[in-house]
């Protein structure tokens, strides 16, 4: 289980990433690109991963592509109070992967 204190500083620790609200939910970007939102009412996040990491990442019970369109995009749920600290670290990275520049994806692989 995750708290979203913990969700909040993982994300953040994260090079250059701004929080920002994205309607009803809190978004979390690199370069103005949302890479991961949360709803703090149902503490449940919402990744962009690409369709391979999705299937490696689905394969745990916390893990689920989004029902819809948006799911077939890569768009994945994770629900904290299932998932380990470690599971949504490698998820958050991967997703912050997919959308950072070269540059910033190297600060993350590297370090």
């Amino acid at each position: 289980m995750v708290d979203l204190k913990t969700f909040k500083k993982l994300a953040l620790s994260l090079p250059e990433v701004v929080e920002a609200p994205h309607f009803e939910k809190a978004s979390f970007r690199v370069k103005k690109k949302i890479f991961v939102t949360l709803d703090v009412a149902n503490a449940k996040a919402c990744l962009k991963l690409t369709e391979i990491d999705q299937s490696v990442f689905s394969t745990s019970a916390a893990i689920y592509p989004v029902p819809n369109k948006w799911g077939k995009q890569g768009w994945t749920f994770i629900e904290l109070k299932k998932v380990t600290r470690n599971l949504l670290e490698d998820a958050l990275i991967t997703a912050y992967c997919t959308v950072a520049p070269k540059k910033l994806v190297e600060l993350v692989k590297t370090s």
